[in-house]
């Protein structure tokens, strides 16, 4: 069967930062794409399993993006819905993006794996677009960015490339075999937060810096930007849990799928550097 007359993947999340790219690349192979979101026709929702079962009719496969995090506590619940979700509309492999070192993600996973749909488990790194295009973005354009690693100022994070993750994810969905492998995926080497400011500030020629804030400080912060209280406090407490050391150790799943070495850090931040990721439209100029 050629990818064309496949049935259509359904990405959850495909409006983020892994989904856009995922149906990007799904696209360019002929494979046909169903993304959800909030404003979608039907629209999606976690909360609103009823409408549900429209997206997933007709769908063989799925890539599950959860956002915020699937170490939230209502993630688990969700995950466990939608396993019985696919499975009673008869789909035949499902791909989850979560985390690595998060014993509650691991709750949220198991939990989908239990409707039985075949499953493969994407566990990434810290992407190193966070810099570029989330919510370590704003502090790059203020110079600092700060984040709860007082217990331990030299943290470490193998910072992967999401064009990797995207390709690792397409790989899985478009394999002539559903796996239910569970992978971890690393960059090709550990960067502490403070080689991460200077390998930014050489790329842009702006001044940044890491600041290692306590828990309570880093979800004041993100409160203060506009993440609701009940998001921002625990993640900070996942923030500083991931970074305790436990992930400080790199893996070759990128490279054993991909077939080639995982994107370096440095190598990204440039390429997001020349593109632009960083510049800042003056005020009062033209969008």
């Amino acid at each position: 069967m050629t990818t064309s007359s496949r049935p259509p993947v359904l990405l959850l999340g495909g409006t983020g930062r892994t989904g856009r790219r995922v149906a990007r690349r799904l696209a360019a192979r002929g494979q046909r794409v169903r993304v959800a979101s909030r404003r979608g026709d039907p629209p999606f929702a976690w909360d609103a399993p009823d409408g549900w079962p429209a997206l997933l009719d007709g769908v063989s496969a799925a890539y599950v993006a959860y956002a915020p995090d699937l170490a939230l506590p209502e993630a688990e619940g969700h995950l466990r819905r939608l396993g019985r979700a696919a499975r009673a509309a008869g789909l035949q492999r499902l791909v989850l993006l979560s985390g690595r070192g998060e014993p509650a993600a691991a709750r949220s996973e198991a939990a989908l794996r239990e409707a039985g749909v075949p499953l493969a488990v994407v566990r990434s790194s810290w992407f190193a677009q966070d810099f570029s295009e989330h919510f370590l973005r704003d502090g790059v354009l203020d110079g600092v960015v700060a984040l709860p690693t007082a217990g331990r100022p030299d943290a470490a994070e193998a910072f992967v490339d999401v064009d990797d993750v995207a390709d690792v994810v397409v790989a899985l969905l478009l394999a002539v075999e559903a796996s239910t492998q569970t992978l971890e995926l690393s960059g090709p080497g550990l960067v502490t937060f403070g080689e991460a400011a200077a390998t930014i500030a050489a790329a842009t020629g702006r001044p940044l810096a890491h600041l290692p804030l306590d828990v309570a400080g880093f979800a004041a912060g993100a409160v203060a930007a506009g993440v609701p209280r009940e998001e921002a406090e625990p993640l900070a407490r996942l923030f500083a849990e991931v970074l305790d050391g436990r992930n400080e150790h790199l893996t070759d799943d990128v490279a054993r799928v991909l077939r080639r070495p995982p994107r370096a850090f440095a190598d990204v931040v440039r390429e997001a550097a020349a593109a632009g990721a960083w510049d800042v439209v003056p005020a009062g100029a033209a969008c």
